[in-house]
């Protein structure tokens, strides 16, 4: 069968999987198979979590698998185990729909699998410890399936530890180097909100405005400074693909920046870092010094840490929670504990001061505000001015004359030197801002415009005048429809390797039918440049 079925195996046995989910025979160790194929090495992007760190007698426990909202898992395998063993220990609810529990070890419902057709990236199921018996410490052991070939195995939890009707810790507690007590009790993504915004506490959201009580999808940060004066709490929560952070800058770009960052460790646990950044690499870790009152929240994709600090905010050249600083905020994924480089950044319009509560909104750096205008005038106003002036405007003002020159050829050359103006400046004007290739079809797109629009007056000068003998209007045709075909194989090639990266590590199958995509659209392209120059060698010969 074509999907991973999650097996349980005793020592020896013939393996047997149904489309169903469900496993049968034993549950001694969590394994994959399918045509004997091998787990993932590498770290998995799918995780375990409970809502608590402590369980007490008969009490049910909400376990959660799951992974970034991009990457769904098709097939999984939860069993809960005694700590330094291999004994199934409690039992699983019997779910709806997504899930069936198993019969593994003559322990009815002591592990839980998907059923036919699920594809998602989150699903939650409750445990039931046992109503009597020894006090054990417990893991949730599971398996993933993200395809066919693609899986999964001992995916592990943190500890449940028992207790006797002892309160569990409000919050980690600081170790001496600084970090946190891998154990804080979860806050709830929907305690965190926009109440009191402006108000108390320093907001910065994306969208602008948006509750992240209210809609999973908001980016949002708050600060507010405690009754002391001494002390902020800081509260970060936004979709989950592996982390988020924000930071605060003396100007808009990256680099110089103090950072808190909300994520996944090596340990498959959500905690708090500190780093710096001195430039657009990676930033480094630095000590997470006085923080307390840490919690966090990884439920439904939705990531979340709130944590008081009494470190004050600290940039070069600026220090202080009364100083005004700009708001960043950014999220992307994470390997092994390491975050990655962001997919998203949002940076605050103003700066502002924690001291101070108001409500920022996102906004774009005014040289990213001067380039997206410029490209507007060129192409939207003065580049298509004048094309239509060179098209209609020659019997519109027949006759008519400026500087010994037709008023219609005098309009034309001013505004499409105008735009080729225009779009240099603003090309030159974002390679400034960025100082980096952002990848993605946009400065593909903007390099090739720069590029026709670079040449496009060389080209117009070299032109032949109305009345010359060599001029003819097809054969000027044919040359924009070479240049035309060029840019669009161009674009089409660009699209087509974008496509492939994404995909990451491909099968063998995959990987053959892009080079072979790629090998057509080559020949298409020469095939195409072949016509265009035959017609051009043609007119030429004919002149």
């Amino acid at each position: 069968m074509d999907l991973l079925v999650l097996l349980l195996l005793c020592s020896a046995p013939l393996i047997r999987g149904h489309s169903s989910g469900l496993v049968i025979d034993s549950c001694e160790e969590l394994k994959s198979h399918q045509s004997g194929l091998s787990p993932q090495t590498a770290p998995s992007p799918f995780i375990v979590t409970t809502e608590q760190r402590r369980y007490r007698v008969g009490e049910d426990v909400k376990v959660e698998l799951q992974g970034p909202a991009s990457t769904p898992f098709t097939g999984f395998l939860l069993e809960a185990i005694e700590v330094g063993s291999e004994t199934p220990v409690g039992s699983f609810a019997t779910p709806a729909g997504a899930a069936k529990v198993l019969t593994c070890s003559q322990r009815p419902s002591s592990a839980v699998s998907h059923t036919s057709g699920f594809n998602s990236s989150y699903i939650q199921v409750t445990w039931r410890s046992e109503p009597s018996g020894d006090i054990k410490a417990v893991q949730f052991r599971a398996s993933f399936v993200q395809n066919s070939t693609t899986f999964w195995v001992n995916v592990m939890s943190s500890v449940l530890t028992f207790t006797n009707g002892r309160a569990a810790r409000s919050a980690g507690a600081l170790t001496g180097n600084g970090s946190t007590d891998p154990a804080p009790l979860v806050k709830s993504a929907a305690s965190i909100s926009s109440a009191n915004c402006g108000v108390t506490k320093v907001c910065f959201s994306q969208p602008s405005n948006c509750d992240p009580a209210v809609s999973a999808s908001c980016y949002f940060m708050s600060a507010m400074m405690l009754a002391s004066g001494t002390a902020v709490q800081y509260e970060m929560t936004g979709p989950y693909e592996g982390y988020i952070a924000f930071g605060f800058s003396d100007d808009q770009k990256m680099g110089n920046d103090d950072i808190y960052v909300c994520g996944m460790n090596s340990n498959g646990q959500v905690g708090v870092q500190h780093m710096y950044s001195t430039g657009r690499t990676t930033p480094q870790v630095v000590a997470l010094g006085n923080v307390y009152n840490i919690t966090t929240s990884l439920q439904n994709n939705v990531i979340s840490c709130s944590f008081t600090t009494t470190e004050i905010i600290s940039i070069q050249g600026t220090s202080g929670f009364s100083q005004s600083y700009y708001f960043m905020f950014v999220c992307g994924p994470s390997s092994n504990g390491q975050i990655q480089f962001h997919k998203h950044d949002f940076v605050s319009t103003t700066k502002m001061a924690i001291s101070t509560p108001v409500v920022s909104e996102r906004g774009f750096p005014d040289i990213i505000k001067a380039h997206g205008s410029l490209m507007l005038i060129a192409w939207m106003t003065t580049g298509t001015l004048g094309m239509m002036v060179a098209r209609y405007l020659k019997t519109m003002a027949k006759g008519t004359t400026m500087c010994n020159k037709d008023l219609w050829f005098v309009v034309h050359v001013g505004v499409m030197l105008l735009t080729v103006a225009a779009t240099i400046i603003a090309f030159i004007l974002i390679f400034a801002h960025t100082r980096d290739w952002s990848g993605g079809a946009h400065p593909v797109l903007g390099c090739l415009v720069m590029i026709l629009s670079f040449f496009q007056p060389i080209v117009a000068m070299l032109r032949c005048g109305p009345q010359h003998h060599l001029s003819d209007g097809w054969l000027m045709k044919v040359m924009g429809g070479f240049l035309a075909w060029e840019a669009l194989f161009y674009i089409m090639l660009e699209v087509h390797n974008g496509k492939s990266k994404e995909k990451g590590s491909a099968t063998v199958e995959v990987e053959s039918e892009s080079v072979k995509i790629d090998g057509l659209l080559i020949g298409l392209f020469f095939l195409g440049n072949i016509c265009f120059l035959v017609a051009l060698l043609v007119g030429i010969g004919v002149k």
